[in-house]
């Protein structure tokens, strides 16, 4: 029987004063998709990106992709450029729209979109099918993807960039925050991610405008009427004030949440370098990782099944790396540009413990059981 406490991937963690915000909430009754928190966390999120943003909360990441997508003018039987190594939740609001994914494989330098294979992509459709309607790059684990690259293809083509920052938030390009890098910004506060609402996401734009229709869509599509009245659908997607509570209380702890994370991936990384089995992901010059989740690359499927095996049998969560969309099986029958990059990173890609709260002794648990099994 196992008696050791249970060490998750990333679990939520808590700065203190979340506690205060969500009183808040029920002492004033402010317990709806609305109030004085749902603006203050827009607010801080504004102030933390930069003076140009703005930004709307949300109910989760996905609906901001949703939301992003309507927004470009993305409708049924469009193409979708997506990346394919990624959540499922990037590619999912695709076919709410009715709208078709075309998944573009990764380069090995930040795991992200391969530019090369989006402006091949971009070529053959416009040849043989149609000009795509959107790009969804995403900077997975926190890592920025090639912006600078996917940023001048997009624009040299006139497609609108969906910049999907939901594992990204405190990471940055060249100085510049995820989440602002493109036409729109998509946050994640899923519980797993780097500052938690529970559940919630938001959608980043330099419009104005963009955000109000955003707002509007996201509470239902209500017209301007004393009954009522709607000539558009809407949705049930705007965050609540008490989960607003909770996400400013995370604001004001975000910068030692990306410390701690970046610090676990040096340990890590340090104590590990020795091994040359075990790859890890570098910044390039001018890239700063969050580190969301700290990822290792074995030399086999084989090894890194050992290991991930190994740290289940003392109650440790690893998890391999994403599925690429294109081979995930509801997405079988859609098209694809690939050229192995995701499919090797699946197979031989281990995510370690990677939460802020992880104390010494937790790290060097996890440590011991790899260099026991690598050692063995």
């Amino acid at each position: 029987m196992l008696t050791k406490t249970k060490l998750y991937l990333s679990s939520p963690h808590m700065g203190g004063t979340e506690h205060a915000y969500v009183a808040d909430a029920f002492d004033t009754n402010w317990i709806a998709p609305l109030g004085p928190h749902v603006d203050g966390f827009e607010k801080a999120i504004e102030t933390y990106l930069d003076a140009e943003s703005h930004v709307a909360v949300l109910s989760s990441g996905t609906a901001a992709i949703h939301l992003a997508l309507q927004l470009a003018g993305v409708g049924p039987g469009d193409d979708v450029l997506c990346q394919s190594f990624t959540f499922s939740a990037s590619a999912n609001p695709i076919l709410y729209q009715g709208a078709n994914p075309i998944f573009i494989d990764s380069e090995p330098d930040t795991w992200n979109m391969s530019p090369e294979l989006l402006e091949t992509a971009i070529k053959d459709r416009i040849k043989h099918h149609k000009k795509p309607k959107a790009i969804i790059a995403v900077h997975l684990y926190g890592m920025p993807y090639k912006a600078r690259e996917i940023t001048a293809i997009a624009k040299s083509y006139e497609i609108p960039v969906i910049e999907d920052s939901a594992e990204a938030l405190g990471s940055t390009y060249f100085g510049q925050k995820c989440g602002t890098l493109a036409e729109f910004g998509i946050l994640s506060f899923n519980g797993n991610k780097i500052i938690t609402t529970s559940g919630g996401g938001a959608l980043i734009t330099k419009d104005i405008a963009l955000k109000q229709r955003a707002v509007f869509l996201s509470t239902q599509a209500r017209d301007a009427a004393p009954h009522y009245e709607h000539s558009v659908v809407g949705y049930n997607y705007r965050m609540s004030n008490v989960l607003a509570g909770i996400g400013r209380g995370q604001m004001e702890v975000l910068d030692e949440r990306v410390r701690a994370r970046r610090a676990n991936y040096q340990f890590y990384k340090t104590q590990l370098s020795s091994f040359n089995s075990i790859q890890f992901l570098e910044e390039p010059e001018g890239f700063f990782a969050n580190r969301w989740l700290t990822c290792v690359i074995f030399d086999s499927y084989e090894q890194r099944e050992t290991v991930r095996l190994a740290l289940l049998a003392d109650d440790i969560e690893s998890r391999p790396l994403w599925k690429p969309m294109h081979l995930q099986p509801v997405f079988s029958n859609t098209a694809s540009y690939t050229n192995g990059v995701s499919e090797h990173l699946f197979n031989h890609g281990l995510c370690l413990p990677s939460g802020s709260n992880l104390t010494q002794d937790d790290l060097d648990r996890v440590l011991q059981i790899i260099l026991n099994t690598l050692s063995s």
